[in-house]
C-alpha cells in the first residue's frame, strides 16, 4: 500500500509521500520474513509505477533479489496464469523473522543539496510528471504549478509501450539521448511526490544506466518551502559539466 508500506507521514518539505523509515522498511522484510535470500516479486495494476517504488526502496535498502512483473496484474492475467481472491493467511509467528535493513543514503538528495548542485551545473534533474503538469498549465495534484528551474520533461509513461517496458536498447538510446553524454551518476529523478519518478529509475536501469539519484521530495516538498523558485513552460536546463 503507497500509504502505509512506501511512503509514512512527514513534514510537508518532504513531499506527500515521504520515504518509509529504516524502523518502517525493517518492520515490512521482518513481516515477509525477507531474507537476502528470498526473491521479492513486484507488481500493480496500474502502470508500474508503485511497482517501481517498491522495487527502488527494496534495492536501495539492500534487497539485491528484487524484480517487477513487466506489465504487472494485467499481463499476468492476459497470459493466463492463474488469481485468487481474498486475504493471504498471515506467516504463523514461528515462520517470521527478524530483518533488519537501512536504506541507502546516498542513492536520495535532499532540496537544498539539489538547489546549490543545479546552480553549480553539477546535476541533470528529470522530472516524470505528464509534460502538462511540467509545463505548469495544469496542475491537479499539487497547490502549486510549475516546475524546478533547469529539469528537464520525461513523462514516465514515455518508458512504455503498450503495457509494459520497451526494450533495453530503445530505453537507453532515449534515456541516452535525453542525457547527451552525462553520466548516470549525474542524475536526479523526480516527479510529484516521489513515486513516479523511480518508474524513470527503473527504466534507467533496464537500460545499463544505472546510478541516478531521487529527490524523494519532488515537486510538492520543492513547492512548500515559498522561498524556492519556480519555473513555467518548456525546458530551460542547465547543462552540467561532464
Amino acid at each position: 500500500d503507497l500509504e502505509r508500506d512506501l511512503s509514512m507521514p512527514g513534514p510537508a518539505t518532504d513531499g506527500r509521500h515521504p520515504l518509509p523509515g529504516d524502523v518502517r522498511l525493517s518492520q515490512l522484510f521482518s513481516q515477509w520474513s525477507l531474507t537476502p535470500a528470498r526473491w521479492l516479486l513486484v507488481y500493480d495494476a496500474a502502470d508500474g509505477a508503485y511497482a517501481a517504488r517498491a522495487w527502488w526502496l527494496a534495492t536501495r535498502a539492500g534487497h539485491a533479489l528484487t524484480r517487477v512483473i513487466d506489465g504487472g496484474f494485467r499481463a499476468w492475467k492476459d497470459a493466463g496464469h492463474p488469481v485468487e481472491k481474498g486475504q493471504p493467511a498471515a506467516a504463523a509467528a514461528q515462520e517470521t523473522q527478524v530483518v533488519n535493513v537501512a536504506l541507502d543514503r546516498s542513492a536520495v538528495i535532499g532540496a537544498d543539496a539539489l538547489s546549490a548542485a543545479i546552480e553549480a551545473s553539477a546535476v541533470l534533474l528529470i522530472d516524470a510528471r505528464t509534460s502538462v503538469r511540467f509545463r505548469g498549465e495544469s496542475e491537479p495534484i499539487d497547490a502549486v504549478a510549475g516546475h524546478v528551474p533547469g529539469a528537464l520533461n520525461r513523462p514516465y509513461a514515455d518508458n512504455l509501450a503498450q503495457g509494459v517496458f520497451k526494450s533495453p536498447q530503445a530505453l537507453r538510446e532515449e534515456f541516452s539521448d535525453l542525457l547527451e553524454g552525462v553520466s548516470p551518476d549525474r542524475v536526479v529523478h523526480m516527479c510529484g511526490s516521489g513515486v513516479t519518478a523511480c518508474h524513470n529509475l527503473l527504466a534507467m536501469d533496464i537500460a545499463g544506466l544505472a546510478g541516478s539519484r531521487l529527490f524523494a521530495p519532488s515537486w510538492s516538498g520543492w513547492t512548500a518551502d515559498a522561498s524556492r523558485d519556480i519555473a513555467f513552460g518548456g525546458a530551460n536546463p542547465i547543462t552540467p559539466a561532464l
